[in-house]
């Protein structure tokens, strides 16, 4: 397996053999159920479809992809843990695809955990951004503003010009303006996984990664 999907928790401190602090972030890795697997006879690709967390509430189209049977029985309330007794995968909240190697070859209902990292390897962790909601052009941007003297008493923080009149007299695609700030998916490469806790299924990553805690992110092996 090249991934795992996990939760942020936060940040801590860690020290090593020799006595150095480092600060972690530490990171809930799995453990992930295999929900589904391509193949190139069927697919066209080779890949694996895990899920992970616990889903208060499915659409009958989610559980019938997680092998509900009878989804008119099903309405009635699941289990917390291990989701209605007609699907042995349960409610699972997230679902992600990895690609397999050649010789990997999982079974749907395997459980993956923590133990497919190792300390020292080199992790990418993907992540969704803190939101910081509508922001202006110098903070989402760093424009500089306008003059402060001669008389521009409401220029301090305006953007300025956004285009020519007659040509093209529109404003150009991609123009950087005043816009929703965060939320997006960013990839811290090559972090250092200093420690593997197998019993609380943790990561400790040396550095930050991207999100607030208890986001989503997914861990992956680093391409280098």
């Amino acid at each position: 397996m090249n991934g795992l999907l996990g939760k942020k928790l936060g940040m801590s401190q860690y020290f090593a053999a020799d006595g150095r602090m480092y600060a972690v972030t530490v990171v809930e890795a799995g453990p992930c159920i295999v929900t589904q697997v391509k193949t190139e006879e069927k697919d066209g690709y080779r890949a694996v479809q895990v899920g992970f967390a616990i889903a208060k509430k499915l659409s009958n189209a989610e559980k019938g992809h997680l092998g509900f049977g009878g989804l008119k029985r099903t309405r009635k309330r699941e289990n917390a843990q291990g989701g209605s007794k007609s699907s042995p995968l349960g409610l699972l909240k997230h679902l992600k695809e990895f690609a397999l190697a050649e010789e990997e070859t999982p079974a749907v209902g395997e459980v993956l955990t923590v133990q497919v990292f190792s300390e020292g390897q080199k992790v990418d962790i993907e992540g969704l951004s803190k939101g910081k909601g509508f922001a202006g052009g110098i903070k989402l941007h760093h424009f500089h503003g306008g003059p402060k003297s001669h008389g521009q008493s409401d220029r301090h923080r305006a953007p300025g010009s956004i285009g020519s009149g007659t040509t093209p007299g529109r404003v150009l695609k991609g123009l950087r303006m005043a816009a929703h700030m965060g939320h997006d998916k960013v990839t811290a490469k090559n972090l250092e996984v200093l420690h593997v806790e197998p019993e609380r299924n943790l990561l400790f990553i040396k550095g930050s990664v991207p999100g607030p805690a208890n986001g989503l992110v997914v861990v992956k092996q680093s391409r280098g």
